[in-house]
């Protein structure tokens, strides 16, 4: 007995996009749907397929002079109320609809019927992209087999609402320390109050200003903000620490590193630690795949603002786009959809440029 629901990679994106949103794929259990994918993909007879944990990797093998990668998750935050699918009014409806079984349905739809590309392509479809970073599939490939990733562009099916997200920004969150000496509050002169100090962190941001720098045409904007604090002993003691935590959204041109130096240099004196930490991803826009990716879909691309895993590739060497069915203002809420038209759109566009 098949431990797997049969997918028909050949009904059509719809109906594909359908019976993957009723395979449920919460992250860490993924595996009905990764051997319904690794079952249906395996017949197909331009295809090598292999598998790596819950991930499915596919490859055309042409000799062609240039390779292109896509790649989606297969896994869902948790089910609230949203399943199985509904399709009503050109809408598709259900979890996992617009984040991102409807692109990895057009992407699988092309793995089985583009059986000539003039680029050679991998497909990869991978698991735990919604839960930490540690457990992201794709980030395991890039460390234990980053061959197996190797391309001139990759192409993420994002929610981008069918059109061009160049690259993503990288993120670094920071907590900025500040010292005081604790008293009672009665005797505030006593002490060094810490929270006030603070204030040197929060002139600081209030002053700063942000680059917005055009890369490949694009303008991104970066940004320098706290986005917490915490501070405090009790109501009558002065405080003798406060921590701002601020997070910096930075353009893809500069790296961790130096997006870090950055934000040294603008709490010089402070005590700053590190929380998190992730890379941009530089768009790539004047490689001839990409050039030829804009040409087939026909629209501006525009910069990605926020972190998405193409900036994994970007730590491989490898450019990278966001491209996929859906506004990615639904992705993890109840009501989350994807316009039918919107995947019937991707699936052509993506076809015309595989097919040259």
């Amino acid at each position: 007995m098949p431990t797997h629901v049969p997918l028909d990679l050949t009904a059509g994106v719809v109906p594909l996009a359908c019976a993957l949103v009723d395979i449920p794929s919460q992250s860490h259990d993924e595996r009905a749907l990764a051997d319904a994918v690794e079952a249906a993909l395996g017949p197909v007879r331009h295809l090598e397929v292999e598998r790596h944990g819950n991930t499915i990797v596919a490859r055309t093998a042409l000799g062609r002079t240039e390779r292109v990668l896509l790649g989606g998750h297969l896994d869902t935050v948790p089910e609230h109320g949203n399943l199985p699918h509904r399709l009503q009014d050109g809408i598709l409806s259900g979890l996992g609809s617009c984040d991102m079984k409807g692109g990895v349905a057009v992407a699988l739809t092309l793995a089985a019927t583009v059986e000539r590309p003039v680029r050679d392509v991998t497909y990869v479809f991978y698991d735990c992209e919604e839960v930490e970073s540690e457990h992201n599939g794709l980030r395991r490939l890039a460390e234990t087999h980053p061959e197996v990733l190797q391309a001139d562009l990759a192409v993420l099916m994002e929610p981008s609402d069918a059109g061009i997200e160049a690259g993503c920004q990288g993120t670094v969150r920071v907590d900025v320390l500040t010292r005081g000496a604790r008293a009672h509050s009665a005797r505030s002169w006593l002490g060094s109050n810490a929270i006030h100090a603070a204030g040197s962190v929060l002139d600081a941001l209030a002053a700063y200003q942000p680059r917005r720098p055009s890369i490949d045409g694009l303008e991104y904007r970066e940004g320098l903000s706290a986005v917490g604090i915490r501070g405090g002993v009790a109501g009558n003691v002065i405080p003798d620490e406060c921590i701002v935590t601020v997070n910096y959204r930075f353009a893809p041109d500069r790296s961790e590193a130096a997006a870090l130096e950055h934000v040294r240099e603008v709490f010089a004196g402070l005590e700053v630690t590190v929380v998190d930490s992730a890379p941009g991803a530089l768009p790539g826009l004047d490689r001839p795949a990409a050039a030829a990716f804009v040409s087939a879909v026909g629209q501006r691309p525009r910069p990605k603002y926020g972190w998405t895993d193409v900036a994994r590739f970007s730590a491989l060497g490898i450019p990278a786009l966001n491209f996929g069915p859906g506004d990615p203002s639904l992705a993890h809420t109840r009501d989350e959809h994807v316009p039918v038209r919107q995947l019937e759109s991707c699936l052509a566009d993506l076809r015309s440029w595989l097919a040259g």
